[in-house]
């Protein structure tokens, strides 16, 4: 296989992956927070990204069982994650309109490292969103690649889960003037909803 061809389809995945993460949330909000304070970031930042990863590896497994099983379960996923990312769009799309200020609000008190970890957990796998978007959207975007493909995309998505929570940890104190602006937020919700909308229409499309 061509390394460029994989190079291609782990850009793809990278995209894809980060037009999910990069949202106003619960999760994102958390990572946020711990950042500005500079507390157990490097852990925060690590659960977040191991997470996603395995989340992500066990959703490409498991639709390409599917896909030597049952490949009719493909085609119905693959319009249930069209579906899933036109409305992603549209809701980027409303939120860009009517923007958002992610803040590090909260009490002034610090967490422990063991209530730092369990709160990212919960955040992370009580998330009923977390498995729409990787498992299946993720999953599901991935198998439509060639068999050889499907990892290198899943490598991209990795890669820009990890990417943008370190970005967001690490560089919290930085970008904490950046992102209480609304007009910053507006920007990203109208890149996510372009990039969705595009991909649900490619997906619905088989292309």
């Amino acid at each position: 296989m061509d390394i460029l061809v994989g190079f291609g389809a782990a850009t793809l995945g990278f995209g894809t992956g980060l037009a999910l993460i990069v949202a106003i949330g619960s999760q994102n909000a958390f990572v946020l927070r711990q950042g500005i304070r500079g507390e157990h970031v490097a852990a925060v930042v690590i659960v977040c990204s191991v997470s996603d990863a395995l989340l992500i590896a066990g959703g490409i497994a498991g639709l390409g069982v599917l896909i030597r099983t049952s490949p009719v379960v493909v085609d119905v996923a693959r319009y249930a994650g069209a579906a899933f990312l036109v409305t992603y769009g549209v809701l980027a799309a409303r939120r860009a309109i009517r923007p958002g200020v992610l803040t590090a609000s909260g009490s002034r008190k610090a967490l422990s490292a063991g209530a730092a970890l369990s709160t990212v957990l919960a955040l992370t796998w009580l998330n009923p969103h977390v498995y729409l978007d990787t498992v299946l959207l993720l999953g599901s975007v991935a198998n439509q690649q060639e068999q050889d493909l499907r990892w290198w995309f899943g490598a991209g998505a990795i890669a820009a889960s990890g990417a943008w929570f370190s970005a967001l940890g690490f560089g919290a104190r930085v970008l904490r003037p950046f992102f209480a602006r609304p007009s910053s937020w507006r920007f990203l919700d109208g890149l996510i909803a372009l990039v969705m909308l595009t991909l649900g229409l490619r997906l619905a499309a088989g292309l």
